[in-house]
């Protein structure tokens, strides 16, 4: 994927602090961590992980040797690099929240020595739909998750046993799929066919919210390089 000349830390983190939501989201990641180290053996101990997927969820299928979780300097380094890996995620999904909400006229021009950016006319509200596709970043979730739900659906339809096929779209539309999986539950008491329908849209929804996110943020920190 090309680099626009207008990417630069400096960009991430004016989408990631300059506007309420994100800044609410960052305190309530803040709030995560604090239960996490507070209270490890609740239930909010998960928090941060939750908070601040889908991303925080990459290291799930990461290979990790044995000796990590045999204490000394092994764990130290382990949990440092978890803990900066959460705030890298934190400070991705702030910058994408910020990007969605900002408007473009409001989006500073960080490089002065250049003639100003021209602000596009404003488009239909389909425009917001087209940044789940319009670009590599977004079009690479959008496969990500599109195969994960392929796995759940051919599991649970053509394979005698299913197992836990479900936790791969649940992790990769994260964290909204869990409001799917949670809204599909019920289902399964009464007709299972009817879970695996809510749960399929939850996730394609969740997967649809995330892929727009994640093209909004391109678009502001890559600029029209970055599209394909």
């Amino acid at each position: 994927m090309p680099t626009s000349p207008r990417f630069g830390p400096r960009r991430l983190l004016a989408l990631a602090t300059d506007s309420l939501a994100a800044r609410a989201y960052l305190g309530l990641v803040a709030l995560g961590f604090a239960a996490m180290f507070l209270v490890p053996d609740s239930p909010f101990a998960m928090a941060p992980m939750v908070l601040t997927a889908p991303l925080s969820f990459l290291p799930v299928f990461v290979p990790v040797g044995a000796g990590v979780a045999g204490g000394g300097a092994a764990e130290v380094a382990a949990a440092v690099v978890f803990v900066g890996w959460m705030l890298l995620c934190a400070l991705a999904n702030a910058a994408a929240l910020g990007a969605l909400l900002r408007r473009p006229d409001r989006i500073p021009d960080l490089a002065p020595d250049r003639a100003p950016v021209q602000t596009p006319p404003a488009r239909p509200r389909r425009a917001l739909l087209a940044a789940a596709v319009d670009n590599w970043p977004a079009r690479i979730y959008v496969a990500v998750v599109a195969a994960a739900l392929g796995t759940f659906l051919y599991a649970v339809l053509l394979s005698p046993d299913p197992g836990f096929a479900g936790i791969w779209p649940l992790l990769a539309a994260a964290p909204l799929s869990f409001l799917a999986a949670a809204v599909s539950l019920p289902a399964e008491f009464g007709l299972p066919w009817m879970s695996t329908l809510v749960f399929t849209a939850g996730i394609v929804l969740a997967g649809l919210v995330n892929a727009v996110l994640i093209g909004r943020l391109t678009r502001r920190i890559g600029g029209p390089a970055a599209r394909g």
